[in-house]
């Protein structure tokens, strides 16, 4: 085997981050072949170099492990939290394997994060040029009439980290529930922080509540506070939409995605037309009852 940077080596074999790795170089806490190694170039061979970090000898590359996670509110999107809040992390705590966020969810925000230790995805999922669609129900403060809504769909100028302001990219909005406070559903391709609430904000409507249903070809179907393992067939999709690909066409077979879910509530969503039964049918609807808010 080619030999390979030390903290790639580290990372792969779930030790830690890449960048938790090269401070653990720095500090002398690795050794290759019983000599101490603290230069961050240092190339090694997994398969041939004994590699010991705080005296543990790395058993080889981890096994890449993928959870889909429902996060409720009141969760922090990081590994750890110098606040000591709540974070996903420990909702996963029963996950084989070291996993980590892949983007984020903000602290009131909730629903579908994908979760990894395959850091090549991960990095590939969350790049610009990927563009892979993520779709969330949101409730706003009154009623954003056509032209706000157009005015988004366009694209909205908002401000980032540092006062820094950039354009959205094109979204795709529709309203799924009237009221004066209504619930609609946005799709974007971009990952900004709290991008969804700022671009409301820029057309004058605060975004009371917001749920992520979709991820690429991932649908959210588990509870809050929830997790499961993904197929490898939605592995693969997953990849297919990180590469900027068209996916293939699905298989004949049903898939174990679900649709997204609607927001509980006590009116009823519009619910999408079903592909596989007519109009006609008089079969009842096996769609879970809603709670009252």
């Amino acid at each position: 085997m080619p030999a390979e940077r030390l903290q790639k080596i580290i990372a792969a074999a779930g030790v830690a981050s890449r960048r938790k790795a090269e401070e653990l170089i720095a500090s002398g806490r690795v050794l290759v072949n019983g000599q101490v190694v603290t230069e961050l170039g240092t190339k090694a061979d997994p398969e041939q170099d004994h590699i010991r970090v705080d005296g543990k000898l790395l058993q080889g590359p981890e096994r890449f492990t993928y959870v889909a996670l429902n996060k409720p509110k009141g969760y922090v999107t990081t590994v750890s939290d110098e606040k000591k809040r709540p974070t996903v992390m420990d909702l996963v705590q029963k996950v084989k394997g070291r996993v980590y966020p892949v983007g984020r969810l903000d602290w009131a925000s909730e629903g579908l994060l994908l979760m990894t230790n395959d850091g090549a995805l991960a990095n590939a999922l969350m790049k610009a040029s990927s563009n892979v669609a993520k779709t969330y129900v949101v409730k706003v403060a009154g009623q954003p009439d056509e032209t706000k809504l157009d005015k988004l769909r366009r694209g909205v100028s908002i401000a980032e980290k540092g006062g820094r302001r950039v354009r959205t990219a094109p979204a795709k909005i529709r309203l799924i529930r009237e009221g004066d406070n209504p619930w609609l559903e946005v799709t974007i391709i971009e990952g900004r922080n709290r991008q969804v609430r700022k671009m409301f904000e820029e057309v004058g409507h605060h975004v009371e509540k917001i749920r992520r249903v979709q991820y690429g070809p991932l649908a959210l179907d588990v509870p809050p506070g929830d997790w499961r393992n993904l197929t490898l067939l939605e592995v693969a999709k997953l990849k297919t939409a990180a590469s900027g690909s068209k996916a293939a066409k699905p298989p004949s077979a049903p898939t174990p995605l679900r649709a997204p879910q609607a927001p509980q509530s006590s009116k009823p969503l519009r619910s999408p037309r079903p592909s596989h039964s007519s109009s006609h049918s008089s079969k009842p609807s096996h769609a879970p009852k809603r709670k009252r808010d």
